[in-house]
């Protein structure tokens, strides 16, 4: 099928920003090369998904704004819909959050680290190309311009604990290295997006892994989604591939808010998915009133139970929020025969 005219203009302006990033990679210029090769190759597949989404006449625009589609929603659009496999997704994403890392802030990439990635994108990305527009990098990217390194790619459970350990190091007393391996515990949050489709890199995550790591807490307790990653890297030469797939495992645990061994592996993100309804949300589940909820919590002591509520603190705002176990624990309470009016008397607002 002939690609239709918005399509081939999208998917030209992918190469053309992959064929950027090549050459930005080989580059005798440091100043600047990282933020450069991974705002390029954000923008190639950003607008692979797209014209991949353009031509199968998806509406890439939102209506009520009239602005187009994000990354994010592109990538969920053709992974649900449009021949995306989730490893293909999983290193788009993580070039998007090292991208987003580096954009806004900074991120430290070893060479190897950076060129295993950038591999592995160009896997992908050709491997999608191929399949959903019929295209290819052969044939409009020399083999000259795909990235060429000195270090080659090492396993990527050895390049993540060489990182953990010096980041380690960086930390220890009067090194006064903290800048640097805070910009590497960044880069490996966002290399987490191989793992799920939901990280957001926040100070507070970062507050957190700093604290366990200089308290002396192993790879597995602070990063468990790397942990559930694994490599896998054939041929050589500009004809190298990369490709991530996930080993078996769960690669999120929730912990008790006061548990000191595992807070590390919490991300607030996690925690944001596991306490998503508010009190208002959880009024309306249970199908009571706001001041009636609220007396059935202070009864069964739900805010004092830190596997039910949470309170996540915005600047000097404190916001409660709930879990699926205060909605049980209340819902539980109810269908058990509890006489509301008793408890309203003795636990009302004000009470």
């Amino acid at each position: 099928m002939p690609l239709i005219r918005d399509a081939k203009t999208l998917s030209s302006r992918a190469i053309a920003s992959m064929r950027t990033a090549m050459s930005t990679f080989n580059s005798y210029d440091d100043e600047g090369r990282i933020c450069s090769v991974l705002l390029h190759l954000q923008h190639a597949c950003e607008m692979l998904l797209k014209a991949v989404l353009v031509q199968n006449k998806v509406k890439v625009f939102d209506q009520k704004s009239g602005k187009s589609l994000g990354f994010d929603r592109c990538l969920h659009l053709c992974r649900q819909e449009y021949d995306l496999t989730e490893s293909e997704a999983g290193i788009m994403r993580t070039i998007d959050a090292l991208r987003n890392a580096e954009q806004h802030w900074f991120v430290k990439l070893e060479e190897d680290v950076l060129y295993l990635h950038t591999r592995a994108l160009i896997t992908a990305f050709d491997a999608y190309l191929q399949r959903s527009l019929e295209l290819d990098l052969a044939s409009r990217i020399p083999a000259r311009v795909l990235p060429v390194s000195t270090m080659p790619p090492g396993d990527f459970d050895f390049l993540v604990d060489r990182e953990y350990t010096l980041i380690t190091e960086l930390l220890r007393p009067g090194n006064r290295k903290r800048d640097e391996a805070r910009a590497r515990i960044r880069a490996l949050l966002a290399m987490e997006a191989l793992a799920t489709d939901e990280v957001e890199i926040s100070e507070k995550d970062i507050n957190r892994i700093e604290t366990a790591i200089k308290t002396g807490s192993e790879l597995g307790d602070v990063f468990p989604r790397l942990n559930t990653i694994a490599s896998t890297i054939d041929g050589d030469g500009p004809a190298i591939t990369v490709r991530f797939a996930k080993r078996e495992g769960a690669p999120v645990r929730y912990v008790a808010g006061d548990d000191p061994e595992g807070a590390a592996a919490v991300r607030q993100v996690d925690l944001q998915k596991k306490f998503h309804m508010s009190a208002k949300d959880l009024a309306a589940a249970l199908k009571l009133t706001g001041p009636r909820a609220y007396a059935l919590r202070r009864f069964l002591e739900i805010d004092d139970n830190p596997n039910c509520c949470h309170i996540f603190e915005f600047g000097r705002s404190k916001h409660p929020a709930y879990s699926d176990n205060a909605l049980r624990s209340m819902q539980q309470a109810l269908d058990g025969g509890l006489l509301m009016d008793v408890v309203w008397s003795q636990f009302r607002p004000g009470a």
